[in-house]
């Protein structure tokens, strides 16, 4: 029954799109054909085949308007799965690609990257939300793979910062010189999820990472 309903509905829908997009639906040229039957000239009678033509190419239009509602149904059923898979992740642990990071004002925040590569040194610029550098931290030699650094949420003259989201990059230099960009991740525990331009966007703390940029998840 509820199937039903819904089909109607979205019928209904398509038939009011296809009028306002070109003045006219299926229904309204059949009452058009109908009429003409009825007016016609019997001396020079409508060509049916060509009447039956335009009915068929409007249905083609009507039926494409039908496909396009469906869709954008299905993409709003799509959304709202994924909304719904959203909230399953808060109070659990997350890792997701990004260079965001959340300072609660208090305790240190780790700042997770990746090196594909060997470095001799490397090092680690913080950004405030405005794109203001607030500390570089320099480390040592890194091996390749995951790395970290735990950040008290000082900057460079010491000062405690405020609470936020800030951005971090991180480079290294290999044995030969060459510079190297390192993988950077969001990851946290997740409090929230907001929407952002229809897609769930999961927050921790101040900051936020999208469902389809997460890679890992752990539990509580």
């Amino acid at each position: 029954m509820v199937t039903s309903v819904t089909s109607t509905t979205d019928t209904s829908a398509a038939s009011a799109a296809m009028k306002k997009s070109i003045g006219m639906n299926k229904d309204d040229f059949l009452k058009l054909f109908i009429e003409q039957l009825k007016n016609q000239d019997p001396l020079k009678p409508t060509d049916a085949s060509q009447m039956l033509s335009q009915l068929s190419q409007l249905t083609q239009v009507e039926q494409a308007y039908n496909t396009n509602t469906n869709l954008t149904n299905l993409l709003a059923a799509q959304n709202s799965t994924n909304t719904m898979t959203s909230v399953s992740f808060i109070g659990k642990t997350v890792k997701a690609n990004g260079n965001s990071a959340s300072f609660d004002g208090a305790s240190p925040t780790s700042l997770q990257f990746n090196l594909s590569v060997p470095t001799d040194s490397a090092s680690v610029a913080i950004t405030d939300a405005a794109g203001r550098a607030v500390r570089t931290v320099t480390l040592g030699t890194q091996a390749a793979g995951d790395g970290s650094l735990t950040w008290d949420g000082r900057n460079s003259s010491g000062d405690l910062l405020p609470a936020g989201a800030y951005n971090f990059t991180v480079t290294g230099t290999t044995a030969a010189g060459a510079s190297i960009a390192a993988t950077t991740y969001t990851a946290g525990r997740i409090d929230g999820v907001a929407l952002v331009n229809g897609n769930p966007s999961l927050t921790i703390g101040a900051a936020s990472v999208l469902l389809a940029d997460v890679i890992s998840i752990k539990g509580v």
